[in-house]
Order: C-alpha cells, then sequence, then structure tokens
C-alpha cells in the first residue's frame, strides 16, 4: 500500500511538473513571438519611393542606398546613390515634406567624383558588375547634421581593388537651399585597405568628430579634432571582407554599419547589415551602444528587423537590404534602405518599441 501511495504521489507529482513546463514554455513562446513583432520594421505602403528613371541617362540603371537629413521644418531631405548607362556613380537628390513623397527632385546629379585614384577609367560591363556597382565615381552615402554643416561620407570607387572612404560638407543653409557648394572631396582611408560602411556619429565627442569604421571584430571609432583638414589617412584595423558575427545566429557574418547612429536616451541607435552564412541575403539589424563609450554595445537585436521579401528588394540583385538613412520623425523612426540594388524605399517603427524591444533581450 506504501508502495502505492507512493508512485501515486510521484505520478502527480509529475504530471503537474509537465504541466508547470508546459505552461512556461507556451508564455515564453508568446513572449518570443512579441518580441519577433517589435522588432520587425514595417515597410510603407508606398514602396518603392524612388525608382529609376528610363530616360535619365545619369540615373537611367539605378536609384539606391539614400542617405538622409531632416531640416528644422520637419522635411527630410535625401542624397541618393544614382547608377548611370555609363557605369559611373553619381549622388542624386530629392526631398519630401512627408518623409514618403519625394516630388521635389533634382533633375542632375549634385555630386561626381570620377576617377578616385585619377587613373585609366575602367571599362563598364554590366556582366561584370551585376550587384549594381559600377567602374568608377562616388557610392553608398551617408549625411550627419552638424555644427551647422552637413558631413556626407561615402564610397570613393574606383575598381573593386580601389575602395577608399571620402568626406565633403557643406553649409546647411545652402544644402536645404540647394546650392551645391560642397568642400572638395577628402580620402580619409588608407590607400592599403578596401574601406567600406564608414560612419559619422551626428555629434561631438569631447569636442571631437567620431567615425566608426567597423563593427568587427569590436566596434571601431577614431576620434578626429577636424575631419576637413586630416593630415593623415585612418587606418582601420578591422580585417578587409566580411567579419565572422555570432555563432548560430542570423547575423554570423557581419558586413557594416548603415545609417550614422541615432542618440536616443537609452543609448546610440546604430543599425547594420549582417547575412547568414550559406544565404547571403542583406538583412537588416540593430543594436544599442552606450552613451559615453559607444564601442561597447549594450544590447543586440535577437533577429533581423527587416528581411529581403518583397519584389523591390529582389529585381536587380536578389536578396538586398541596404539602409544609409534614418531619422525621426515624432514618434517614429523612419528608414530609408536600398532595395535590390536598384529602388529607394522607406521602412519605419515607433521608436520606443523598438529601444523596448532591444532591453528585453
Amino acid at each position: 500500500m506504501d508502495a502505492f501511495n507512493t508512485i501515486a504521489h510521484f505520478l502527480i507529482i509529475l504530471g503537474l511538473t509537465i504541466a508547470l513546463i508546459a505552461v512556461l514554455v507556451a508564455f515564453v513562446f508568446r513572449v518570443a513571438k512579441k518580441i519577433v513583432k517589435y522588432f520587425a520594421l514595417a515597410r510603407h505602403s508606398a514602396n518603392p519611393v524612388l525608382s529609376p528613371p528610363p530616360f535619365s541617362d545619369w540615373e537611367a540603371i539605378g536609384t539606391f542606398n539614400p542617405a538622409a537629413v531632416q531640416d528644422d521644418e520637419g522635411n527630410v531631405h535625401i542624397v541618393y546613390r544614382a547608377l548611370g548607362a555609363d557605369g559611373m556613380s553619381r549622388f542624386g537628390y530629392a526631398r519630401s515634406s512627408d518623409g514618403v513623397s519625394f516630388g521635389d527632385k533634382s533633375p542632375y546629379a549634385i555630386y561626381v567624383m570620377q576617377n578616385p585614384r585619377n587613373g585609366k577609367a575602367q571599362r563598364f560591363d554590366p556582366m561584370m558588375y551585376p550587384s549594381g556597382g559600377s567602374w568608377g565615381g562616388s557610392e553608398d552615402p551617408r549625411m550627419v547634421r552638424l555644427d551647422g554643416r552637413i558631413y556626407l561620407s561615402f564610397s570613393a570607387f574606383d575598381g573593386w581593388d580601389y575602395i577608399r572612404i571620402a568626406v565633403s560638407s557643406i553649409d546647411e543653409r545652402d544644402f536645404f537651399n540647394k546650392k551645391w557648394n560642397w568642400t572638395a572631396p577628402l580620402l580619409i582611408s588608407s590607400p592599403a585597405s578596401i574601406s567600406k560602411n564608414w560612419v559619422i556619429f551626428p555629434e561631438k565627442f569631447n569636442g571631437k568628430f567620431a567615425i566608426l569604421h567597423g563593427i568587427a571584430p569590436a566596434i571601431l571609432i577614431d576620434y578626429v579634432d577636424n575631419i576637413d583638414h586630416l593630415t593623415r589617412p585612418i587606418v582601420s584595423e578591422r580585417p578587409q571582407g566580411s567579419q565572422p558575427g555570432r555563432k548560430d545566429s542570423w547575423d554570423n557574418w557581419l558586413r557594416g554599419a548603415g545609417p550614422p547612429p541615432i542618440k536616443t536616451d537609452r543609448g546610440w541607435l546604430l543599425l547594420y547589415h549582417a547575412t547568414t552564412n550559406g544565404d547571403g541575403r542583406y538583412k537588416l539589424g540593430a543594436m544599442l551602444l552606450d552613451l559615453n563609450d559607444p564601442t561597447i554595445i549594450t544590447h543586440r537585436s535577437p533577429g533581423p528587423i527587416l528581411t529581403p521579401e518583397e519584389w523591390y528588394e529582389n529585381e536587380w540583385k536578389a536578396g538586398v537590404i541596404f539602409a544609409t538613412g534614418a531619422v525621426v520623425r515624432g514618434p517614429d523612426l523612419y528608414v530609408y534602405y536600398g532595395g535590390g540594388d536598384k529602388h529607394i524605399c522607406v521602412a519605419h517603427t515607433p521608436l520606443e518599441e523598438l529601444l523596448n524591444s532591444l532591453e528585453m533581450v
């Protein structure tokens, strides 16, 4: 009888334990679903908001990878990479009062940088550059508004063996009034390295410009007194090519930073590009950096916040979401990205929801 009671008690306890585990698993599953939902940016229904016009030679092949700043009236200004029929990458410009409709658009390129190393131009062959790359020019811009000026950083491309980071600036009053008085471009990366995806913080640290030039193997930042008058190039210790990320995670291959960091009360919000080993699709992730020491990552998204799924993210080069601009409009974060190396698109989310979800992990 005692043995029977012992077995009965054991079975009751076992059953209760299994039931409790089932409840906990269901709870965790529901929380995980909420986290994934919070992290997913919403694409705007108007996407793509800009596409290459077929009869404009200087941007007939692609309009993509837009930098973005916002003026005091809430207008969003983008400078985007335009790929012409001649294989040259230039920068175009457009303005929107609502952050989505970019009807105010320049009919000509506002920035052209040809043959950055003053070499002989290579022959453009679209079969050699299926990703949207070109044989020369300015690519993948980022912009920040700082101390009354607009700072534009971008890749100066002159063949796959020569990709350097260049910086130009302009008085913000000239920029907002479409007077394109850019300073001469300054190459700030080493000629011995292939450099991409460098971003400038929109705020100085102890009076110095902060330039983020790598997210792997760690957050790499250089601080300089005057970004317009560097006496020597910045030598980044970031190894060449994509870098290993978190093992067994969606971002196990890290590509680089997206838009310039955005300051929030929780830290610097940095969006970044990564791929999954064996997948190759460019996805967007998010991390928070410490406000005082932005080399410290405090939180990172457990999954991508935007994954290439729509036709306009797969039309030219399949599987590419490449964000290079972001602004905060009221309570919402607007992210501007290139889809498929061809179109300009917008995604958005309440900023607080994104920050809350980041802090949950």
